[in-house]
């Protein structure tokens, strides 16, 4: 179920939330709510980035590089 949030921005924010809106042809409802979601992608990648990078130091692992070449 959607439910509504009111939000309060600052101007700036809210005239390039426009700008996106009108560039991509997309009403300004879905571009939040894709700009939402992609900050939450974001946060839980880094939150997972941080539990596992203890272990892949441990291993050696210290450069996306070094991840890419024991792939």
């Amino acid at each position: 179920m959607n439910r509504a949030v009111t939000i309060r921005i600052p101007t700036e924010i809210r005239s390039e939330l426009m700008a996106l809106s009108r560039l991509e042809k997309k009403p300004l409802s879905d571009v939040v709510r894709e700009c939402l979601r992609d900050y939450l992608a974001v946060r839980r990648f880094r939150q997972l980035r941080g539990k596992i990078l203890p272990f892949a130091e441990a291993h050696g692992l210290l450069t996306d590089e070094d991840v890419f070449k024991k792939l």
